[in-house]
């Protein structure tokens, strides 16, 4: 077999099936468990050759050209050959080549999710797939019934889903009018379509599209044609799923309505569902979250079918759904409100990058969290006030582990005293933490971010400090606030690139920062008198930094701007607004150390 060209180390062959002749690309070990991936409208396998790169060290993947697409040969004549049951013959044919002795895992996006689910109903495939990993492309039968039961009781909410997925269906329209859709692909948009991706999905360039593009869309058409009318006026009644389903589901996707999938539970029992902030070509913007959720899925299928005890504890909590599999990064990750922000997380199924400018601390919150829950945790060790060691960091995780999603800027220090106690050292490095530490964090994995084009979340540990003055804590305070208005600045900039930021104000939490921080004007011994009793009080209060974690991961999903987290956090911000005197009246108090 020879390689593949478009896919690195890949292996072609051909498979044969009702006249056609399908090309086939193989990676990786075939001894180990196969995938297949299935490729949508108007593309070709080389769709997944990101995802695909990414899953070969770990299974034998397989990709092939549809009929009428990339390599593949078309039917003669069209019509009527691109039928549900036809594109069925074809994946069997493949999976038989391919896996003869196993049953397959099937991957697929778009209309290879649509006739993807149509594999794993019927009854002549039972037994040959293992489990299902559907993104951005329905069952047209599940479709079917969604519209009939919306038509027959027509209550406001269900006229308006009715109407919301009828707008976003305008292709479908267009792609049933005779000769247009040919014209048009094989004419202006087929030149112009690497560039619409490229300025509407932030899809990279790359070998995707391929140069069959106008042919393949020109042929696809009939996917549309041969069945989508047929199947939604008479949707079968027996479309429950036989294989372990998972729904992959872009929360930005132009072309299909979240609530299409309301009421898919009833089809696939044991759903497991995964929400991702991102638009409809996830196989090219999101290559290493994909591949990092069907990995999980296919190795947990594989040991549920072996009998192997599960090796990871599962996503839980209410936040699972919302963060399965996403990239969180975490500064100040060794202890404190980082450790247990980093906990939550992985709790929730994110995967984890612990950042810590202690190697021992990072890599102990990294190994708790794969145990907690976390499908995969790295310990990084960085200063976040060294300028080229972020910038390495950044670099470093891009390459990797993938663009971040949600990045918390949680690394700071305390520093309490009288302005004229505290020295131009001391301020230095309390900025250089609490502020800059953030500025580049945010600069660079913002930057990421913004870059990618889909969209993200940065939050920033500020402090109640932040608008409560204090005489005892004049720079700890200012770098705080200045935290709070980047992260207003930020948001108000980022807002219209689908990026949220957040400021957390915790107040008094029970962490280590109380006993490492320092106090200016006084000697070591008064010094460590001080972080002893600030300790205690702190201890007293008793607030627990896994309270604040979750405020972080509400904030979040809720998109929040400013989050006081204890109460007497939320007391001075109101204070702040509504009564500024009384608070600047308590400013004056002598601080009880």
């Amino acid at each position: 077999m020879a390689e593949l060209k478009g896919l690195a180390g890949a292996r072609e062959r051909w498979v044969s099936t009702g006249g056609i002749e399908l090309c086939v690309a193989e990676l990786g070990d075939p001894t180990r468990p196969t995938v297949v991936l299935v490729h949508g409208y108007p593309d070709s396998k080389e769709v997944w050759s990101e995802v695909a790169e990414r899953l070969a060290d770990r299974f034998h993947v397989v990709l092939y050209d549809v009929r009428g697409h990339g390599r593949s040969t078309a039917p003669t004549p069209l019509r009527g050959g691109f039928t549900l049951e036809k594109l069925t013959d074809d994946f069997l044919a493949v999976a038989d080549a391919v896996s003869p002795d196993e049953p397959v895992h099937l991957v697929g996006h778009d209309w290879g999710s649509v006739q993807s689910w149509e594999f794993a109903t019927v009854r002549r495939t039972e037994g040959r797939i293992a489990s299902f990993t559907s993104m951005s492309g329905p069952s047209l039968d599940h479709f079917g019934h969604w519209i009939k039961k919306r038509m027959a009781r027509p209550t406001p909410r269900r006229v308006g889903q009715l109407l919301g997925q009828g707008a976003k269906s305008w292709y479908v329209y267009m792609l049933h009018t005779p000769v247009l859709p040919e014209l048009a692909w094989r004419g202006p948009l087929g030149k112009r379509w690497p560039k619409i991706l490229e300025r509407m999905e932030k899809v990279p360039a790359g070998d995707y599209p391929t140069p069959s593009l106008p042919s393949d869309a020109a042929h696809g058409a009939w996917l549309y044609r041969d069945n989508v009318r047929a199947r939604l006026s008479r949707p079968r009644a027996d479309a429950y799923a036989h294989v372990p389903v998972q729904l992959v589901l872009p929360l930005g996707d132009i072309f299909l309505s979240e609530r299409l999938y309301d009421e898919l539970e009833l089809w696939a029992p044991g759903l497991v569902r995964r929400t991702l902030p991102a638009k409809h070509w996830v196989p090219r913007t999101r290559p290493d979250q994909l591949s990092a959720w069907i990995s999980e899925f296919v190795l947990a299928n594989e040991e549920r079918e072996a009998g192997v005890p599960a090796q990871r504890t599962k996503a839980t909590g209410k936040h699972a759904e919302r963060f399965g599999g996403q990239l969180v990064l975490v500064t100040g990750a060794g202890s404190g409100i980082g450790r247990a922000t980093a906990f939550a997380f992985a709790e929730a199924g994110a995967r984890v990058v612990a950042v810590d400018r202690d190697t021992e601390s990072a890599a102990r919150t990294a190994e708790m969290a794969q145990l907690i829950g976390a499908p995969l945790a790295w310990a990084e060790t960085v200063d976040v006030t060294d300028e080229q060691a972020m910038e390495k960091l950044a670099e470093k995780v891009a390459a990797e582990y993938g663009i971040v999603d949600v990045l918390v800027n949680n690394a700071g220090i305390g520093l309490s005293g009288s302005f004229f106690d505290t020295t131009p050292e001391d301020w230095k490095k309390v900025l250089d933490v609490n502020l800059w530490g953030v500025i580049h964090g945010c600069r660079l994995f913002g930057k990421q971010m913004a870059e990618r084009g889909q969209g993200g979340h940065i939050v920033n540990t500020a402090s109640a400090a932040a608008f409560q003055p204090s005489k005892a804590l004049p720079a700890y305070s200012t770098s705080k606030a200045a935290v709070l208005m980047l992260s207003e600045c930020l948001r108000a900039e980022l807002a219209g690139q689908g990026i949220g930021v957040s400021a957390i104000c915790p107040g008094l939490v029970n962490t280590n920062i109380t006993a490492t921080a320092r106090f200016a004007g006084v000697d070591a011994e008064e010094e460590k008198r001080r972080q002893k009793k600030s300790s205690r009080l702190y201890g007293l209060r008793n607030y627990p930094p896994e309270k604040v974690a979750d405020a972080i991961l509400t904030a979040v999903v809720r998109n929040q701007a400013v989050v006081p987290v204890t109460p007497e956090a939320r007391g001075a911000h109101l204070l702040s607004r509504f009564m500024p005197k009384a608070l600047r009246a308590v400013a004056r108090l002598e601080p009880p150390l």
